[in-house]
This record gives structure tokens, sequence and C-alpha cells, in this order.
């Protein structure tokens, strides 16, 4: 059998992007214990995204043991067959995962793909030697599969008619509004051994494979996840999808601001707003102390919290609401918005102390596609390593904020108070030190300071920028730099002289050697 899954295997075995929770190690093939662990991951109670068994690879405490024991292809072939049967005949409603062998250190294994089941709740037999016919529901707890009972029974049932709505069919789309050559470039991506094979199959049989495409095959449909991150343009279907990073460089009430939308598949969209954000708005400031040879380093924003922040708003917002998710940059601080807000059960208090932990999430499989592109890791860590990036940094913690209706989730990341300038105290310099700062600066002072070549007149600057709007160049970059402090002129004293040029200060020198250093 060559069918490979759309997953990195060495991922798998060490856990990488899969939480052990998600994950059995089955030394041997154990139809019973496999047949419960298959239900549970069926049950998805979580939302997690399902699970995966892999047959072949012993455990100790959770931790695969390799080299592997291996099955051998007899085995292979008569598992096969079983669980065939045992999908229809002890299993209800019917469920057959998704299986691949894989070599291993010499030893061939077997993973089986458990993805949440779209008809839950499920019931397996609970036992395959007794003549009873018993039926139970199982779940996930942990590492272990546990039959359900009381509380967590019913609430299971509540859940038969909630298929999340990224998992959900596209009944006004079809196969061809899937993109193969997205799919493809994915499984690339993640180095998926399906990669290999991606080119042989048509849409339809690699959708299946990756669990984007469900329904018979005389009607199949494009699942909304599929087309959310194998789509030109998912935002067709799902308005509003799209990313906006607006920058008021004289803050919200200022006259003026930048916007630059993203739309387009999600995985791109969200790895382009955060390289745009890193290259036009992150600064590295550099703190140097007459006293002593060391000198602190610190961003204006981390660029590890802007990304937990932002990848956090893409994986939990609702793809139903026709709202963007907004990145708003303002002097003073880096907002990121999103609607809804958290799940009710999650109190701001705990959010704020890093303590809340999600009990279900809205897009299982979005954030399963989004930690297969290492852009996130799941299972609310998100929040406590924000925190912690921010205060490794030496800025303020960030803060988040809702409404009582839960309505919408926003985060505020706050400028590190050296980039306001030297006057403002500093952590650690006694008080008759005064450190230089690297100040901050526009985006346009930026690129003045890029072409600034020795001395150089306003004719010359303006034709290194490309730019013919004289008024906009002053107002902008040449004043702008002059009021920032990283441009001078070399006749103060004459600002008209025809014979006037601009040059770089000593700031403006710093701030291009630190921005060299940390590239």
């Amino acid at each position: 059998m060559n069918n490979k899954l759309p997953i990195n295997i060495n991922d798998l075995l060490h856990r990488r992007t899969v939480e052990s929770e998600r994950i059995e190690y089955k030394a041997g093939w154990n139809p019973e214990s496999i047949l419960h662990t298959l239900c549970a991951f069926a049950n998805d109670f979580h939302n997690l995204g399902g699970g995966y068994i892999v047959i072949g690879v012993a455990e100790h405490n959770g931790q695969p043991q390799l080299p592997p024991v291996g099955i051998s292809p007899e085995q292979i072939d008569n598992i096969q067959k079983e669980l065939l049967n045992l999908g229809h005949s002890a299993i209800a409603p019917h469920f057959h995962p998704l299986t691949a062998t894989y070599e291993i250190q010499g030893r061939v294994i077997l993973v089986l793909w458990a993805p949440g089941g779209e008809t839950r709740p499920y019931k397996a037999r609970t036992s395959l030697s007794s003549n009873k016919n018993d039926w139970a529901y199982y779940l996930r707890r942990h590492t272990s599969t546990i039959r359900a009972s009381g509380d967590n029974e019913r609430e299971l049932m509540s859940l038969a008619a909630t298929v999340p709505f990224d998992d959900r069919y596209r009944q006004t789309a079809s196969l061809n509004d899937l993109s193969p050559y997205l799919m493809r470039e994915f499984l690339q991506d993640i180095k998926s051994e399906l990669a290999s094979d991606a080119r042989k199959l048509d849409v339809e049989a690699l959708g299946r494979r990756m669990n984007v495409v469900g329904g018979p095959a005389e009607m199949a449909f494009p699942k909304n996840v599929g087309l959310l991150f194998f789509n030109e343009h998912p935002e067709q279907f799902f308005p509003a999808t799209q990313i906006d990073v607006v920058y008021f460089p004289d803050g919200p009430g200022g006259d003026r601001f930048e916007e630059k939308i993203f739309r387009g598949p999600l995985g791109r969209i969200t790895r382009s707003a955060l390289d745009y954000i890193a290259d036009s708005y992150l600064k590295q400031a550099v703190l140097k102390y007459p006293d002593r040879p060391e000198a602190e380093r610190f961003w204006n924003y981390p660029l590890a919290a802007i990304e937990e922040a932002l990848v956090n708003a893409v994986y939990h917002r609702s793809y139903e609401i026709r709202e963007p998710v907004e990145v708003r940059i303002t002097p003073q601080e880096l907002v990121i918005l999103s609607f809804p807000g958290p799940d009710r059960s999650i109190r701001l208090q705990d959010l704020q102390a890093g303590k809340a932990v999600s009990r279900r999430y809205r897009n299982r499989r979005i954030g399963e596609f989004l930690k297969e592109l290492d852009l996130t890791e799941g299972r609310s860590t998100g929040i406590p390593k924000m925190l912690r990036v921010m205060h490794a940094n030496g800025s303020p913690a960030p803060l988040f904020e809702t409404d009582d209706e839960h309505s919408y989730f926003l985060t505020r990341l706050a400028l590190h108070s050296g980039f306001f300038g030297a006057e403002q105290s500093v952590t650690g310099a006694s008080p008759e030190v005064t450190p230089e700062v690297t100040p901050e600066v526009t985006p346009e002072v930026n690129r003045l300071l890029r072409v600034l070549k020795g001395e150089m007149n306003r004719m010359e600057l303006m034709a290194a920028l490309n730019l013919k709007d004289e008024k906009h160049f002053r107002k902008y970059y040449q004043q702008a730099g002059i009021q920032q402090g990283v441009i001078e002129m070399t006749i103060p004293d004459k600002p008209r002289s025809r014979l006037q040029q601009y040059r770089l200060t000593q700031a403006g020198q710093r701030l291009l050697a630190t921005e060299d250093q940390s590239q």
C-alpha cells in the first residue's frame, strides 16, 4: 500500500505538531483497544481534529520507542481487512480511518488517521470477544481512551448536530474551486510524504486524503477549510476573509493613514501580513551606557508576540461573520481585533493571567492546518507565550479586551518605553547616565535613510526615492526625518538655500547600523 497521509511522519513520531492526546502508539494489532480509540477520535469531544494511531511502535510513558517494533506485510493486509469489517459492524455510524504505511529505520509501521467524524456521536462495541452486543461511547481524556458517562455523555449527545463550521461541506462550491497547485504547495511546505504522490492524484482523491473533500463519490463537495486554504479567492465564499493592516502615523485621530489589505488563501495571507508588519513597522533599539560596555537591545514590538496575537485571531475568528481581522498601528500601540470573542467559558481575568484554557475550539481544522505550517502550537499556548515574550523584551504586558457578550476580541501590545525617547526612564540606568537610544522612525523616513549617501540635495533624494510630488516629499520624508532626529541640514541657518543638502545624524547612523546587524 503506497498511500500517504498529509502529515510529516517524523513530526508525528516526535510530536512536533500534534499533541500527545491525539496520538496513540501500539506495538501490535489489538483490535478491541484500537476500535475504542478510533471511536474516541471520531467523537472528537474537544474539537481538536481527531487523532492518529501508530501501529508497530511501542511506547513508554507516552514516548515512542525507536527503532519501531514494526509489522509484517501479511499483518498489514489482515489489519486492513479487519478494519474494514470493524468500521461497518463494530462502530456506529459507520466510520473508516485513512491508513498509510511508512518505513522507519528499516521497519514498516501502519498509521491510522481518524479525523473528527461528520456524524457524531459514535459508539462502539464494548467487547469483540463477548457474545453480548453491548455498545458505548468513548472519549479521549489526556492520553487515554475512556468510556463516556454522566455529564460527558450528555454533552456528547448535544454535539450530535454540531459539526464545526470549518469542517462542513460547502454545497454552493464544487471540486473545481479547490486548487491542486495550492494543495501540493501546502504538502511541500509541511514536508508531507504525500507530496510525492500528489501529482498522480486528481483533486477529489487528493482532497479526500487531506480530508478537505467529503460526501459520496457521486456528489463530492469541498469542505469550508479546503476553500479557506486552497482557493485563490476564499472571500467569494466567506466575505471579509482578509487581514487589514492600518498604520496611523499621527494617531487614530489624525488625518492620514496607510492601509494594506491581504486577501487570498488563509495560510498565505497570515504569513504575508506578518512579513509586511515585520518589514515595515518593527524596529530594534540599542541603549548604550557610558559607564558599562554592554548595550541593551529591544524591539518596539517583539515579532513573536505579534505572530501569536495575529494567528490567534485567524484561528479563532468566525468565518460566518463579515468582519476582517484588523491590525491597527499607532505611535503608541499595536492592536489586533477579531470577531467574535473567546468562548464564554473563558474569564477575562484568567486570560490576562495566561491561565485560560478553552474547553472547545471554534475551528478545529483551521487550527490543524496552521499547526502544520508552524504558525501556531495550539492547546491554549498562544496567550502565555505572548506574555512571556513581551516580558523578555522589557515591554508592558499585553492587554486583552472583550464585552459581556464576547462579541469581539481585542489584543493591545504597547510600544516599548525606550522608543518614546531618552527622556523616558530606563531600567538599570543610573541617575547620572543618559543612555543613547536608537529612535523609532516612520517607514517613509526609513526609506529616506536607506538612500541617503553622504550629503545629497532634495532633487537627488527625490530621484533616489522615485518620488515626483515635492510637497509629499517635504512633509513625509524631509521634515519628518528632521523632526525624528535622524537627518539634518548642512546649512541649518539657511533652510531655503539653493546649496542646501542633507546628511545622516549620529542617531540616523546608529539606526541603520542596528538594523543591518539584526538582518
